[in-house]
Order: C-alpha cells, then sequence, then structure tokens
C-alpha cells in the first residue's frame, strides 16, 4: 500500500513539474513574441462598401479595386492588395483589360519605365478575390517613421448613368467594357507613427483610351461611384504577436 502512494506521489511530482516547464515554456515564447513586435509598425486599410448601389449597376457585383503605397521619398511603389481578376488577368478570355483599373494597370503592368514597380510573378500573391462582405480590412508592414502616399483605385462595372451610359446615342459609341462611370482614385499622405489614423480623399478619375491612361480631375458627370466605398480609413498599427511574419519594406 505504501509503495503505490508512493509511486502515485511521484507521478503526481513529475506532471506538475511538466505542466511547470510547460507554462514556462508557453511564457516564454509569449514574451518573445510580443517582443518581436516593438519597433514594428503595419499600415492598415478599411474599407466599407455601399451594398445598395452595387446591386443597383447592372451586374450588381463587387466593384475591381487596388491598393498600392508609393513612399514619399524614394517613390518606391508596392501593391497592397487588388483583385485577382484585374492582378492575374482573369477576363474570360482576355489577358488584360486595363480600362478597369487604368492608373494601377499603367504602373504596375505598363511599358512607362519611369515606374519602379515589381516583377510580375509578385501579383499572385497579392491578388485576392474580390470580397462579398461589406468590409474588407488589409495590412502592409513598413519601417516605422516612414512617410507614403496610400493610393486606393476603384471601379463598378455596369454603374451606367446620364454621362455615362451604355450606349451613348450622341456619339454613337458603346461601352464595350461596361465600365460604367470611370475609376476613381483616392489618396492619403500618412507618417507611419503609431496610433495615427488618415482617410482617403477623392483625387482624380483614371480613363483608359486608345492605349494611354488618362487621369483627370472627377467630372461632374460621375454619381454613384463617389459613394461605393462609403467608408475609408487607414491606420497605423502594431503587428499582433505570431510565429510568422512577412517582411516589411
Amino acid at each position: 500500500m505504501m509503495i503505490r502512494i508512493k509511486n502515485v506521489m511521484q507521478k503526481s511530482k513529475f506532471i506538475i513539474r511538466v505542466l511547470g516547464g510547460a507554462i514556462v515554456l508557453i511564457l516564454v515564447i509569449a514574451g518573445v513574441l510580443i517582443f518581436r513586435t516593438f519597433g514594428r509598425t503595419l499600415i492598415q486599410f478599411d474599407v466599407h462598401m455601399n451594398k445598395e448601389l452595387i446591386h443597383l449597376t447592372t451586374f450588381a457585383e463587387p466593384p475591381q479595386f487596388a491598393i498600392w503605397i508609393e513612399n514619399s521619398i524614394t517613390h518606391k511603389l508596392k501593391t497592397v492588395f487588388v483583385t485577382s481578376r484585374v492582378g492575374k488577368g482573369d477576363w474570360e478570355g482576355k489577358a488584360n483589360v486595363p480600362v478597369a483599373l487604368p492608373k494601377w494597370f499603367e504602373i504596375f503592368r505598363g511599358e512607362n519605365q519611369s515606374y519602379k514597380s515589381v516583377d510580375n510573378d509578385e501579383y499572385s500573391a497579392v491578388s485576392g478575390a474580390t470580397p462579398k462582405d461589406d468590409y474588407f480590412s488589409i495590412r502592409v508592414e513598413v519601417e516605422p517613421g516612414s512617410t507614403w502616399i496610400c493610393w486606393i483605385e476603384m471601379n463598378l462595372a455596369g454603374d451606367y448613368n446620364d454621362s455615362f451610359p451604355e450606349f451613348n446615342e450622341q456619339t454613337l459609341k458603346e461601352d464595350v467594357f461596361s465600365c460604367g462611370q470611370p475609376a476613381l482614385l483616392f489618396k492619403a499622405s500618412v507618417n507611419a507613427d503609431e496610433g495615427m489614423k488618415f482617410t482617403p480623399v477623392l483625387e482624380a478619375q483614371s480613363i483608359w483610351e486608345n492605349g494611354v491612361n488618362n487621369v483627370e480631375p472627377v467630372s461632374i458627370g460621375v454619381t454613384t461611384a463617389k459613394d461605393v466605398f462609403d467608408n475609408m480609413q487607414i491606420s497605423i498599427i502594431r503587428p499582433k504577436p505570431k510565429l510568422i511574419d512577412k517582411k516589411k519594406i
């Protein structure tokens, strides 16, 4: 009987030592992960889509859009996110349709060598399905204290109005790619200091015509397209602790 009690006590002590060691290990790992977040900064983009406006369009499909950042000093450019149809050229038999997001296409797919773009293979890494939910959020890591120009380009197919009809009876031109109102460019100048928040503002419209992208002031004929993204915010935050992190730029 005494031997059994002794064995039970020894096993209990062993279990306690193992559990204690496991707890210490967990605390150490947690501490390391938290420590790794210090001195690091993320730019977070939060977008809310107006589904009521989307459902009023001819196709009732979510918009195509791209988010990219431009370093204010080096002018280095990086795509943070682009919908897969644009990024991968998935247009039902067409390799590319630059009229969808003309400015993004001009920078990252065009032939203008003045832009410092990324390799084509990297588009797949940042391409994603067109979000179906109202809210969309994505982050990119940057150097703390760095300054960036954040760009968002959006185009909602089939959002026709009197100024941008499916068929223009005066010019006898058809909207072949069903763009409707032109792609819109939103912009925000950002300082990567933790806790800061910024709101992108409507900067221009982007129209691809005869192989050339024209960035113009937003025309008076643009109506509902302005409110497809009815709430946008850019926040500077610290990354959450995790085992594997993407490299900052």
